[in-house]
């Protein structure tokens, strides 16, 4: 599981864009694979899928102690 920081998420536009903590790259991000809610600066865990323009986050949540 990976974990990184929302850079921001529309919740109007449903995406968004999460900075991986290892990596330091930036990975879009759907409503559709978001559990719960995130904002601009939350931590978050994630995984990475294969999609056409690249890889995506699915099984986003707050980490764990996250508020």
């Amino acid at each position: 599981m990976r974990t990184g920081i929302v850079k921001f998420f529309n919740q109007k536009t449903k995406f968004g864009f999460i900075i991986d903590d290892e990596t330091k790259k930036e990975y879009y991000a759907h409503a559709k694979n978001v559990e719960g809610e995130i904002v601009a600066n939350d931590h978050v865990t994630f995984e990475l899928k294969a999609a056409a323009r690249g890889e995506e986050c699915v099984n986003v949540k707050k980490a764990t102690g996250a508020k």
